[in-house]
């Protein structure tokens, strides 16, 4: 990049909004954390937009926020997008190849994925983005189409799609804040960013983001994204159980899950009842087993994992991926989540958190937003590197603004 440019990730969650600001270290890669800000999150549901002004608000204190304790100002941000409406389909392009030669140029790759996206959707739904999972020249399936001679060139993607009046939404909600949209990425995408490896995306893996309101799921094999999904369940929902089944408000609900809270029972005296104070003024207590709080979390746990089930049963990976479940995200702070994961899945299991963030906790809870600031700084250092691939991102942008457009 010809200049040192300042990349923000902006994670907007159910519950909070996260800013995050870092610049690439001068002759390297690395990325330099110059500041993080996290304010509570309200006007959202399920990780869909809802009250567009009121998170517009948020987002402007969180990012003037961030920007007086850095120094600097932030024009423009990575932000992320979630919710049940997105979802992922298969496609197919097909191009003749351009030149006279036969020689697989850079523009005919770019031609076959914009082909790919040529298909049917209903009005209020659009694609967001495409993943190639394979090119196929004159009939041989190959990886890496450019340079190579043919006729004909096709390419199977995965398509990421979304409900345009929630995507609508999302980028008003942050142009009003005063800040423009560099990019838009899927929750889980970014997080997959931040805690997998190569290695884990080629054996074949499965992320799992429980944020407070959803939970996002990506799965990769050989390297490839191969299924995106978003369910509609998060750790709010274990809150609310608890509130109730101990009779109580959600306040002390989420004070109980997090202060008490397991998937799995411990050992020691299972019938010992816990007492807390139900309010500061009171003398009234909450007094329950740690059993009956393990039952009613344990529950809805494995309902997050029995839909997590069904996803990879319909691409036929159930059960079948050798690098597991990757937990991460604010959910996957519950402690014996992960024997309950390796128990409901029958894969292996582990948390997933950013590393080697220097000036940041390693917390699952991050994972989205740092994330969001590597795929950032990818494209920026890409965009610099090859035209085609700028089109392709104003292309994408342009698509994503065009409810704007009259």
């Amino acid at each position: 990049m010809p200049k040192a440019k300042i990349i923000t990730g902006l994670d907007i969650g159910t519950y909070s909004i996260k800013a995050l600001a870092v610049v690439k270290k001068p002759e390297s890669e690395d990325l330099e954390v110059l500041g993080y800000k996290e304010v509570p999150s309200f006007g959202t549901r399920r990780g869909i937009v809802i009250k567009v002004d009121e998170v517009s608000k948020h987002i402007a204190e969180v990012l003037n926020q961030l920007q007086k304790d850095i120094g600097k100002n932030i024009e423009d941000v990575y932000t992320n997008i979630s919710g049940s409406h997105l979802f992922s389909t298969p496609s197919r392009g097909t191009i003749i190849v351009s030149r006279a030669d036969q020689k697989i140029s850079e523009e005919d790759v770019h031609r076959v994925i914009q082909a790919a996206q040529a298909f049917s959707l209903p009005s209020n739904k659009e694609v967001l983005e495409v993943f190639p999972r394979e090119f196929i020249v004159d009939g041989e399936p190959i990886k890496e189409p450019k340079d190579m001679q043919g006729l004909r060139l096709e390419v199977e993607v995965l398509a990421l799609c979304a409900f345009s009046p929630y995507l609508k939404n999302l980028t008003t909600a942050v142009l009003n804040a005063g800040f423009q949209i560099s990019d838009i990425t899927p929750s889980s995408l970014a997080s997959a960013k931040a805690v997998l490896t190569p290695s884990q995306k080629e054996l074949g893996v499965c992320l799992l983001d429980i944020g407070g309101g959803t939970t996002d799921l990506a799965v990769y094999e050989e390297g490839d994204l191969v299924h995106m999904a978003v369910l509609p369940i998060g750790s709010e929902r274990i809150t609310y159980d608890l509130a109730v089944g101990l009779k109580t408000d959600v306040e002390i609900a989420e004070q109980v899950k997090r202060e008490f809270g397991s998937c799995v029972l411990k050992g020691g005296n299972k019938k010992e009842k816990i007492k807390i104070p139900q309010e500061s003024d009171t003398a009234e207590f909450l007094t329950f087993s740690h059993k009956m709080l393990v039952k009613i979390i344990e529950a809805r746990v494995s309902e997050i994992f029995n839909l997590t089930e069904k996803e990879l049963k319909t691409i036929s990976l159930k059960g079948l991926l050798p690098a597991g479940v990757v937990l991460t995200g604010g959910g996957a702070k519950l402690p014996k989540i992960v024997e309950l994961a390796k128990k409901e899945l029958a894969l292996p299991a582990r948390i997933g958190v950013p590393q080697g963030w220097e000036g940041l906790e390693r917390d699952p809870c991050l994972s989205t937003v740092c994330g969001l600031v590597l795929g950032g700084s990818e494209i920026e250092t890409r965009r610099w590197a090859s035209p085609v691939l700028s089109k392709g991102v104003t292309a994408k942008l342009k698509k994503a603004f065009k409810i704007f457009l009259p």
